[in-house]
């Protein structure tokens, strides 16, 4: 944004200044003034060297398929199907 404003200043003195010179100058001043507002779109979309860290992006989430830790289990409750319960009733002690 800065150079984009500074070459676009040196733009608008060309201009001012086509009203005073002549000759050679006059030339070299139209020049500037057609020239300059490509050079400062150019020079304003190149991207320099850059000033933060990028991001980086988090690693991968594994799922667990081993044992759970004793912990985690207490923590949920066990949940019981139909199927197991019927099994549990054919002659077992459903305790």
């Amino acid at each position: 944004m800065i150079r984009y404003t500074v070459t676009m200043g040196i733009r608008m003195v060309c201009i001012v200044l086509m009203l005073f010179v002549h000759g050679w100058w006059l030339l070299v001043c139209a020049l500037g003034a057609i020239l300059l507002p490509y050079f400062a779109v150019i020079a304003a979309n190149v991207h320099g060297e850059q000033r933060t860290t990028p991001v980086l992006r988090p690693g991968a989430i594994e799922l667990s398929r081993g044992a759970e830790a004793p912990h985690d289990r207490a923590a949920r409750p066990e949940t019981v199907t139909p199927d197991e319960s019927a099994r549990a009733g054919d002659g077992e002690d459903a305790r």
